[in-house]
């Protein structure tokens, strides 16, 4: 009896330092994960942007009448297309015609007064050349002819307002484009200014939409570097869908926006089959171009108090927790500003399972081929 239980000793002796060398192995092989890395590459890129726009027409005129009195004709209709001097509204004109042939009258009357003091002088010269009347006569006769000169251009001037007024009884449109609504209908009474209807040229259309300074910056430096014109931008309508013509950026405000710290841009679409219209919205979607880019996957990048950050891997495959800064967004990648250098390796993913100086088996995985996936 003696005999076994000492043969029972022996044997957990032995075992139990052996089963406790396996299990208290922390580094054991199958303990160390397995996690895809990239290593970083800078390559020329281009990255596109979208912006929020407000698209308004080339020109967009609020037609008001310059008269007052009564609508007399609706010569078109909501939504038609008008040329440039079409007539669209005709005013009640009976009261703008008698003023005009008043002005007429009265340019009548002081023309004849002219003729009348040019006779008098020719006659009165006549009888100072005789001395029959004195030369102050002459100057008196001479001053009734300038202030009749006056009065027939006084005539004139007022002929030619009430003839001004009376065209304003006809309202035309200033240039081509479509009438928007018109919420007056005949026998309507407007006074002068009253807002009657506006007309859109949307042959063309402007996309307004701020950058922020930096990307002000990149796209500046990007068109110098290119030595062409501004790039073609494309536009998402509301619905989702693109616009099937691409405008281009003309030009941009003088100052940033002291609140907002952006500044406006202006691109300019044709817009033949008339789809855009004025007041509607869509989005700018502005390409740049980038030489020598840092490009690092967004899934190896984790925040801490807003500071960006990822792990790096040693050359014996330690985890390294490294703060960079980024410059944008593209898609699933980040352009690095700064923090981080080409040839670095970086965990692609699993980063939420690993920690600061824990050992890895690393899985190389081509940046080329996460682009492509992309």
């Amino acid at each position: 009896m003696k005999f076994y239980s000492l043969i029972a000793a022996l044997v957990i002796v032995i075992v139990t330092p052996i089963s406790c060398r396996v299990n208290g192995n922390p580094e054991s092989k199958d303990a160390v994960p397995v996690l895809p890395v990239v290593k970083l590459e800078t390559r020329d890129t281009t990255i596109e942007k979208s912006y929020v726009s407000d698209i308004q027409a080339v020109q967009n005129v609020e037609i008001r009448s310059k008269v007052p009195g009564f609508i007399d004709k609706i010569l078109v209709d909501e939504g038609q297309e008008v040329k440039q001097g079409q007539p669209l509204f005709l005013i009640h004109d009976a009261e703008y015609q008698n003023e005009l042939s008043k002005m007429r009258a009265s340019l009548s009357n002081a023309m004849a007064d002219l003729t009348t003091a040019e006779l008098d002088l020719k006659r009165i010269k006549i009888l100072v050349d005789k001395n029959i009347i004195s030369k102050t006569e002459l100057e008196m006769a001479q001053a009734r002819i300038k202030s009749a000169e006056a009065r027939v251009g006084e005539a004139r001037s007022a002929e030619e307002n009430a003839k001004i007024r009376l065209s304003y009884t006809c309202i035309r449109s200033p240039f081509s484009g479509i009438v928007d609504r018109i919420p007056l209908k005949r026998g309507s009474l407007v006074a002068e200014g009253t807002l009657i209807t506006t007309v859109s040229d949307i042959e063309s259309i402007y996309a307004y939409f701020n950058v922020s300074e930096n990307e002000y910056l990149q796209f500046v430096k990007s068109k110098k570097t290119r030595n062409t014109a501004y790039d073609a931008v494309r536009l998402e309508l509301a619905d989702g869908s693109e616009y099937s013509h691409t405008g281009k950026v003309e030009t941009m405000e003088s100052e940033f926006d002291e609140k907002t710290g952006s500044i406006a841009f202006r691109a300019k679409f044709p817009n033949p089959e008339k789809i855009l219209k004025h007041g509607a919205t869509g989005t700018v979607k502005l390409t740049t171009s980038l030489n020598d880019a840092l490009i690092l996957p967004q899934k190896a990048v984790f925040e801490i108090q807003d500071k960006n950050f990822v792990f790096t891997v040693d050359a014996d495959n330690t985890i390294r927790m490294k703060h960079f800064e980024p410059k944008t967004r593209m898609d699933e990648f980040i352009i690095v500003q700064s923090g981080l250098t080409a040839g670095e390796h970086v965990v692609y993913e699993g980063i939420q399972n690993i920690r600061e100086g824990a050992h890895i088996i690393p899985r190389y995985v081509d940046i080329d081929s996460l682009i492509v996936m992309n």
